[in-house]
């Protein structure tokens, strides 16, 4: 019983309430203090950091070719490779094109951060609100939902534009021209630019995630003190 009033004293002390009553202070301004427009900029700045990781990561000579990115061929190339194999001038054939369809992509990745921005900034505050405090993926999965349709558009002319000057185009449509010249095939319709843009931004995506996910969960990955601030909010779930 002397104990327990002996702590209900000590706690009623003036020097122990007040310095208790700071630290509640103190972290109650943190929160006022952090307005819904500071937690949309914060989120903003942790996606443009992504897009930016992503980007110059993949935009990079081997950023795709040689990385857990690299686009491989449709599968319905396969059968052009298997049959043109021993076909002089094309036996090199499915090295040659998977090399210079990760190229292209390299080349379109660097291009593809304006877009990425554009749809970072146009996010509305309470989207931001929501995406904070979702999971760890919340933010990239909304931005794939409300812009791959729009990014397709774009990345799609830059992906065409890529393929040319790797002049992997050239190759496919030599090799897709030969084979459906052979007797008993099926003939090749095969779009390399669709199929690469979709991949190209699969990765692109996939790094966002990677880079939102570092921010969330670590805390030395946050490196601004408005990141720090914001996150920290979400840390108190």
């Amino acid at each position: 019983m002397k104990t327990l009033f002996a702590i209900l004293l000590l706690l009623c002390t003036p020097y122990f309430a007040e310095a208790q009553f700071g630290r509640i202070l103190d972290k109650a301004r943190d929160r006022v203090g952090l307005g819904e427009d500071e937690v949309a900029a914060g989120l903003k700045e942790a996606l443009e950091k992504g897009v930016t990781a992503g980007t110059e990561a993949l935009s990079i000579e081997d950023g795709y070719y040689k990385s857990i990115y690299k686009i491989l061929l449709p599968e319905e190339a396969q059968s052009v490779v298997t049959r043109l194999s021993s076909v002089p001038g094309f036996q090199n054939l499915e090295a040659d094109l998977v090399e210079r369809i990760n190229r292209a992509a390299e080349l379109a990745a660097g291009r593809a951060k304006p877009i990425f921005s554009n749809a970072i900034r146009s996010m509305s505050i309470r989207d931001a609100t929501d995406i904070l405090m979702g999971e760890d993926d919340a933010a990239t999965r909304y931005l794939h939902r409300t812009t791959f349709d729009q990014l397709y558009l774009e990345f799609l002319p830059v992906i065409r534009e890529s393929l040319e000057e790797v002049n992997a185009v050239d190759l496919w449509e030599r090799a897709a021209t030969a084979y459906n010249r052979l007797p008993m095939v099926s003939r090749v319709e095969t779009r390399l630019d669709e199929h690469v843009t979709n991949r190209g931004l699969d990765g692109l995506f996939s790094m966002v995630e990677k880079e939102e996910y570092k921010i969330r969960t670590d805390v030395s990955a946050r490196t601004s003190d408005l990141l720090r601030r914001v996150f920290s909010r979400q840390d108190d779930r």
